[in-house]
């Protein structure tokens, strides 16, 4: 029981985080794109459409790896300290 409490105090890091929001704002945007692409389907031609879609996905992908990229703060792991001074003064 201890064990299942103390995996409640972990906190997510800003990467994971920041890859969540990028697929969730990704996979709504291929969702928007899907239903564009059937809902252009009678009033205009196939390479308008696909235009269309095209550069909603491009929207989508760039804004994923933006929103992924400025979440992450670049480290890897906990910070570390700063190590004592060679001559062990403080």
């Amino acid at each position: 029981m201890t064990a299942v409490a103390a995996l409640y105090d972990i906190a997510a890091s800003g990467g994971v985080v920041g890859g969540v929001i990028a697929a969730a704002f990704f996979l709504v945007l291929i969702g928007v794109a899907f239903i564009l692409f059937l809902a252009l389907r009678r009033t205009l031609k196939m390479a308008f459409r696909l235009v269309v879609v095209g550069i909603i996905l491009v929207i989508a992908v760039v804004g994923s790896v933006s929103l992924w990229y400025f979440a992450s703060d670049g480290r890897k792991g906990p910070a570390r300290r700063p190590s004592p001074p060679i001559n062990g003064r403080r």
